[in-house]
């Protein structure tokens, strides 16, 4: 049994380049098919991203079920993620190339329905983005960009706009209070 378990059935430089091309080749891929892949999962992009790993499964550790094989593809992986990384560190540009460059998918309160198109965002994804900074209009925004990353920044057209409609909102409920206190007195003195 403890045969099993650890003795490797694949030469070992094997073991080590499998999960290393696959990690590259799926680097590769998903920049090739766009931030939207990183940004909002639908279901349908998880059930992608799902499938994906299992498709993968045998690519990185072949015909090899042991623990030890299991352990150099984990240690592959986390040490070519490691190695990109501390590389793509190291010279910007690559980094740039790899990753690609931002979008911005509305500038002054006008949607690029150019750019929408080209990252296969939908205007409701868009609202959605929108909402979740609290922005009703996209007259309120002054820029939105999809990073590339996959996450939005949202800059609001008018940042002092939310401390001045809790103002707003601040004095019509003391106006009201004032007013509840002035019909309670009334009501107090006529009955």
């Amino acid at each position: 049994m403890i045969e099993s378990m650890f003795h490797l059935h694949l030469p070992l430089l094997e073991k080590v380049l499998r999960p290393v091309i696959v990690y590259l080749c799926l680097i590769v891929f998903l920049r090739m098919f766009g931030k939207r892949e990183l940004a909002q999962l639908n279901p349908f992009d998880l059930v992608v991203l799902l499938c994906l790993s299992n498709t993968v499964q045998n690519s990185i550790i072949g015909d090899d079920n042991t623990v030890t094989g299991g352990i150099i593809g984990v240690l592959s992986l986390l040490t070519i993620n490691y190695l990109l990384t501390r590389v793509l560190y190291r010279l910007p540009k690559v980094n740039e190339a790899l990753e690609g460059s931002q979008t911005v998918l509305i500038r002054h309160g006008k949607v690029d329905w150019g750019a929408m198109k080209k990252e296969a965002l939908t205007e409701i994804e868009l609202k959605t983005v929108l909402h979740k900074q609290g922005l009703r209009d996209y007259s309120e925004v002054e820029q939105c960009v999809l990073e590339p990353s996959g996450n939005f920044f949202v800059e609001q057209a008018d940042p002092l706009l939310g401390g001045r409609q809790r103002r707003e909102i601040l004095r019509d409920i003391q106006a009201l209070t004032a007013e509840v206190k002035e019909l309670k007195a009334l009501l107090a003195a006529r009955g």
